[in-house]
């Protein structure tokens, strides 16, 4: 496994006060649903907002920040991530009512739990969540959607710490939403967020959600080594329906595969690589801009330093 230069130990000296955890050269591949990528040079798991904001404040402006949540729409690169990493975890887990029809959750809790926790407070509007792998801080910063549902047709407002360690709040409107993109700079690490759901009963709540799970088991491949939708839909059509024209459904770089079940699913088989995984998505998007012009955009999320080169059009090295 690549190593870096360890920081940690001048980090931990720059910062007595801080509470949270901090690891040097720690793998991601296990942080991810891929189950694969190399190290981060330092992962930094804060204990809570204010414990993140301390860390920001006194972090070297030459030290890059990535921020990772549940890891399920992510591929970390094989040569790993230079710099920190940043992972929310329990100290961004909480979730509970507010005002009736509102829900207040940490960006750590996972979509499903928001899902759940609505249903059981007799609160509509929120079953997509169901639907969406991941955590909220995921779903806040790329607007996460499905089954009819968008993350900007329910929040009120977001939490986050700037890269100077600053607490800041935004409405929705300050979000910039639009399709899978959210307009907040990326050096903000989203915390927290208020959503508004509306007056529900809980049986009917849980037929939805009971809906949405069925639809993806038959229709996904939940159960294996997947990054969630591959490709961000192209205007007016569905990315899966163009890999499946091109002839990608099967397709394979080494030990990953476009899925059989879904085109715009990428599966790691058991031993892929990053590389693997993010050729063969390159392979699949050069086959569908020669079969029909359109050059798909990533959804999944990569991040770190490659340590083969990434895809160069040798079709040779895709195969079924």
């Amino acid at each position: 496994m690549a190593r870096f230069v360890d920081i940690v130990p001048a980090l931990k000296a720059a910062m007595p006060g801080l509470r949270g955890q901090l690891f040097a050269n720690q793998s991601l591949s296990e942080l991810t649903w891929f189950r694969v990528g190399g190290p981060a040079q330092a992962l930094f798991m804060p204990r809570d907002a204010e414990d993140l904001g301390y860390f920001l404040a006194h972090l070297g402006r030459d030290i890059a920040v990535t921020t990772i949540g549940l890891g399920s729409n992510l591929i970390v690169r094989d040569g790993g991530v230079r710099g920190v990493v940043v992972r929310l975890g329990r100290g961004f887990g909480d979730v509970g009512v507010e005002d009736g029809q509102r829900l207040r959750a940490g960006a750590g809790v996972p979509d499903l739990r928001v899902a759940r926790a609505a249903q059981e407070a007799d609160i509509a509007g929120l079953a997509f969540l169901r639907g969406i792998p991941g955590a909220i801080g995921g779903a806040l910063r790329m607007n996460g959607g499905a089954y009819g549902g968008e993350i900007k047709d329910v929040v009120v407002e977001v939490h986050g710490v700037d890269r100077g360690g600053r607490a800041r709040v935004y409405s929705n409107a300050e979000m910039g939403y639009s399709y899978r993109h959210c307009g907040v700079a990326e050096d903000v690490i989203f915390t927290a967020a208020l959503l508004q759901g509306a007056p529900g009963e809980a049986a009917a709540i849980a037929a939805d959600m009971a809906r949405i799970t069925a639809g993806r088991e038959a229709t996904q491949p939940v159960r294996s080594r997947t990054g969630g939708s591959t490709f961000k839909n192209p205007p007016g059509r569905k990315a899966w329906q163009l890999i499946d024209a091109a002839g990608c459904r099967g397709l394979r770089v080494g030990e990953a595969q476009v899925s059989e079940l879904h085109c715009n699913f990428l599966i790691n088989l058991g031993n892929a690589r990053a590389a693997d995984n993010e050729n063969l998505g390159e392979a699949g998007r050069a086959r569908v801009r020669d079969d029909c012009g359109v050059d798909l955009e990533w959804e999944i999320r990569r991040i770190g330093e490659a340590s083969a080169p990434v895809w160069q059009g040798n079709e040779s090295d895709a195969r079924r």
